[in-house]
C-alpha cells in the first residue's frame, strides 16, 4: 500500500497540473504567411448585417478580426457605388478582411486587386453562400463546391493577383452525398490559400438542423493550413465545444453576434486568456445600442440608416419584457429622435427595475439554435 504522504503529494501534483491545464489558452495566434491573427475569433461576413458600423463597433468591443459583407466581384470591378460603400474598412486597427464572391477567375482577381488597393489586409473567397440567386443564378458561392476544377482556377487566380493572404470560406459540401470540403481544402492549400473556414452544414441544409462541428475535424486532418469552425456558435460554451469536436484553430461567429457585438470579445478573452467576462449590464447595452444607431445613421445617411438599423435595434431587445411591442413601434418610427425616445422609454424602466438582459434569448424564446 502507498503511504499517506505519497498519496497526498500525488493529489497535490495532480491538482497543480489541472490548474495549469485550465489556465492554458484554448487558442493560439495563427500566422497567415507574414500576417498574424493574435486571437482567431472572427466576425463572419453577413450580408445586410456586418456593414462598416457593425464591424467598427464589434472591433471596439474586443473582436480580434472582422470580415466585410459578401461583395460581388463584378459589382466591385464596375465600382458600383453601393458596393464600394460595402467594402469600406472599419478603420479601427487590426487585420481587416474583405470577402468576394463570383465565378469568373479574371473578374475575381481584378476585384481582389481593387480591395487590396483600398486597404484590405486579407481577401476572403466565398464558396459557401447557399442563396439561390448566388448559388444557382450566378454559379457562385456554394455552387463552386460542385466544380472543383472551376474552383481551383478561381483560387489560383486570386492568390496570384494580390500580395496579401487569401482565405476561403465554404460549407461541408453541396449535400450529404458530396461532402468534399476536405478535398477542396487540399486543393485550396495547393493553390496557396492561407486559411479555410468551414460552416458545418451543406448547401442543401441552408440554415436548418444543427452545424456538424465534428465533420470539420476531417478538414483539419486533411490540410496543414489553419482551419476555422463556423456555425451555431452562440456562446463561450458553444465555442469551446466547437473547438473540442473539430480540433479547429479558431472560430468564426455570425448570428450569435446579433444584438451582441461584444460577444466575440468575450469569447476571445476566455479562449486566449481564461478570462470569463460578465454580460454588460443593461445600461451599458443601451449605451452600445445608441452608439451603434448613431454610427449607422452617419454611415448610411439618416433615412436609409433608420430603416437599416431597425433589425439591429430589435436584436438588442431580444428576450426582454415588452420587446415585441417595442419592435413594432421601432419599425414605424421615421426619425432618429423618435427612435431614441422609444429606446429610452423601453430600456430606462427596465434598468430602474434591475432587469437583466436575457442574452441567450434565442434559446429561451424557444427559437432553438440559429446558424452562423
Amino acid at each position: 500500500m502507498w503511504g499517506g504522504d505519497f498519496l497526498s503529494n500525488l493529489l497535490k501534483i495532480n491538482a497543480e497540473w489541472c490548474e495549469k491545464a485550465m489556465s492554458l489558452p484554448l487558442l493560439k495566434p495563427i500566422d497567415l504567411g507574414g500576417l498574424a491573427i493574435s486571437a482567431p475569433v472572427i466576425l463572419a461576413p453577413m450580408s445586410g448585417v456586418t456593414d462598416q458600423p457593425f464591424r467598427r463597433l464589434a472591433r471596439s468591443l474586443g473582436t480580434p478580426m472582422v470580415v466585410s459583407e459578401m461583395i460581388a466581384s463584378q459589382a466591385m470591378v464596375r465600382e458600383n457605388r453601393q458596393t464600394l460603400k460595402m467594402a469600406e474598412l472599419d478603420g479601427f486597427g487590426g487585420p481587416a478582411s474583405v470577402q468576394l464572391a463570383g465565378c469568373d477567375p479574371a473578374t475575381m482577381a481584378e476585384a481582389a486587386k481593387l480591395v487590396v488597393d483600398r486597404g484590405a489586409a486579407v481577401v476572403d473567397i466565398n464558396f459557401g453562400c447557399p442563396v439561390k440567386k448566388v448559388a444557382l443564378g450566378q454559379s457562385a458561392g456554394s455552387a463552386l463546391m460542385r466544380d472543383e476544377i472551376a474552383a481551383a482556377r478561381i483560387l489560383e487566380a486570386m492568390v496570384k493577383a494580390v500580395p496579401v493572404p487569401v482565405t476561403l470560406k465554404m460549407r461541408m459540401g453541396w449535400d450529404h452525398n458530396s461532402l468534399n470540403a476536405p478535398n477542396l481544402a487540399r486543393i485550396a492549400e495547393a493553390c496557396g490559400i492561407r486559411m479555410v473556414t468551414i460552416h458545418g452544414r451543406t448547401r442543401q441544409q441552408f440554415y436548418t438542423g444543427q452545424a456538424d462541428w465534428a465533420f470539420i475535424r476531417r478538414v483539419k486532418e486533411a490540410v496543414h493550413i489553419p482551419v476555422i469552425a463556423n456555425g451555431d456558435i452562440l456562446s463561450i460554451e458553444d465555442a469551446e465545444e466547437a473547438l473540442r469536436q473539430s480540433g479547429a484553430d479558431g472560430v468564426m461567429i455570425g448570428r450569435g453576434a446579433y444584438g451582441r457585438p461584444w460577444l466575440l470579445g468575450q469569447i476571445a478573452a476566455h479562449l486566449m486568456h481564461g478570462i470569463r467576462a460578465e454580460e454588460p449590464r443593461l445600461a451599458e447595452q443601451k449605451r452600445i445600442l445608441l452608439e451603434h444607431h448613431a454610427l449607422m445613421l452617419e454611415h448610411h445617411g439618416t433615412e436609409p440608416g433608420i430603416r437599416i438599423a431597425r433589425k439591429h435595434v430589435a436584436w438588442y431587445s431580444k428576450g426582454l419584457p415588452g420587446s415585441a411591442e417595442f419592435r413594432v413601434a421601432v419599425n414605424h418610427a421615421t426619425s432618429a429622435e423618435a427612435v431614441h425616445a422609444l429606446i429610452d422609454g423601453f430600456f430606462d424602466p427596465l434598468i430602474e427595475q434591475g432587469v437583466t438582459a436575457v442574452r441567450d434569448a434565442y434559446r429561451e424564446a424557444g427559437e432553438g439554435r440559429i446558424a452562423a
